[in-house]
């Protein structure tokens, strides 16, 4: 099908799967591997666009179902997509609505045609079919958008995983047919089939057939085994074309991240970062800070030296415990330096790959953020060590 993208890649790990690339879309460059911020109603939880495009995001997440119940499309389309609605002038990706079958199950019943939810509104129904998702995702205008798929539990075992596997291949066939401008939009294919590898292999080959102009892996961070979560993501890696972007749906823990740059993913997505500050949890290379703790409560240096966002170089941890759960300027502080963290994150990693210097990058990475070795989550390691990186040695 028609893309409305580049896909260049600049450099390889010498040792890992991992690579730099840059992905060109309609509102400009994105350096990969590269994090997403997710902005569900149009803006972060606690920050601007404007905030955002500061810390040099490239590309933030819209949510297709929560757009879609409001403003709604009607809205959208007046006011000419939510690029324009929100002040953001980069790029967006937006989530078909799918992974709401999941988080507000009680709430939506899936069929063939597509899935109904309630609105948490007002308890209107709403049918989201494929069509509908994309016809959404055409009024938002985003760069990137998904297909509507038949998204379960990663729990789930039984008969239901393949029937949903298939549904997704043929609502991604309607998804393609209501496209409405692949010359502007590029709509990207999600791989399922569970923890099943014959049924991932069996998705990435049929989806592979409607050669989208990038792929996701979905229907994965729902509390699976970790040991398990990497083996499926290093598999429709090894699978999926090198030539297009690789999305790994709803990942944004730091050594998670890591572990998948390595596994030879491209991009990520995670309310975590804004989530975890609203408890007043700060993200560094050392680690999670606890700012609600006493022990700040005298300590006038930043969140994390060194950082330059913002909240760093203008307030101190003495100040930030102050507010941090009490106010929500406290939740702006934190988030402003969470948002600030992952994109470091991602650009050390790209820096380090372009260097060929990434599987010592890791290695200083996990001795930093888990200290002893001991703290080193065993998945982590099993994963890395399938790439030739030996954290224990």
């Amino acid at each position: 099908m028609k893309s409305a993208l580049t896909f260049e890649t600049i450099a390889r790990c010498s040792t890992t799967k991992a690579k730099a690339s840059l992905l060109t879309l309609p509102h400009g460059p994105v350096n990969t591997p590269v994090f997403m911020p997710v902005g569900t109603q149009g803006t972060l939880k606690g920050l601007t666009p404007r905030q955002l495009e500061d810390l040099n995001c490239q590309i933030m997440l819209n949510n297709t179902y929560h757009l879609g119940l409001k403003p709604g499309q009607e809205t959208l389309d007046l006011v000419g997509g939510a690029h324009k609605f929100q002040k953001w002038n980069r790029n967006l990706l937006t989530d078909s609505g799918g992974f709401q079958m999941v988080s507000l199950l009680k709430l939506a019943k899936i069929t063939e045609e597509g899935v109904q939810f309630a609105s948490p509104h007002d308890g209107s129904l709403m049918m989201l079919t494929p069509e509908h998702s994309v016809a959404l995702q055409n009024s938002i205008g985003a760069d990137i958008l998904m297909q509507l798929d038949d998204v379960i539990s990663s729990l789930t075992t039984g008969p239901r995983v393949e029937e949903a596997m298939w549904r997704s291949i043929r609502w991604l066939d309607r998804c393609i047919a209501a496209h409405k401008n692949p010359d502007r939009q590029n709509l990207f294919a999600i791989i399922q089939g569970g923890l099943n590898k014959d049924l991932r292999r069996k998705c990435v080959e049929e989806m592979v057939k409607r050669d989208t102009p990038g792929y996701a892996v979905g229907g994965l961070s729902g509390g699976e085994e970790k040991d398990v979560f990497w083996q499926i993501v290093s598999l429709c890696t090894d699978l999926l074309p090198k030539t297009k972007p690789i999305y790994c749906m709803g990942v944004g823990y730091a050594e998670d991240l890591v572990v998948c740059v390595a596994l030879g993913v491209d991009m990520f997505d995670c309310v975590y970062p804004t989530r975890t500050a609203r408890f007043g949890n700060a993200l560094t290379m050392n680690g999670i800070l606890s700012l609600k703790s006493g022990k700040h409560a005298n300590d006038f240096g930043p969140i994390e030296e060194g950082c330059d966002c913002p909240t760093c170089k203008n307030y101190t941890r003495s100040y930030v415990h102050l507010v941090a759960t009490k106010d929500t300027v406290g939740c702006h502080l934190v988030s402003v330096h969470n948002v600030a963290f992952q994109l470091r994150l991602m650009r050390q990693m790209r820096e380090a790959i372009i260097k060929d210097e990434f599987p010592a990058w890791i290695k200083r990475f996990f001795a930093g953020y888990f200290g002893d070795k001991t703290r080193y989550p065993v998945w982590a390691v099993n994963a890395l060590k399938s790439v030739d990186v030996d954290l224990m040695a």
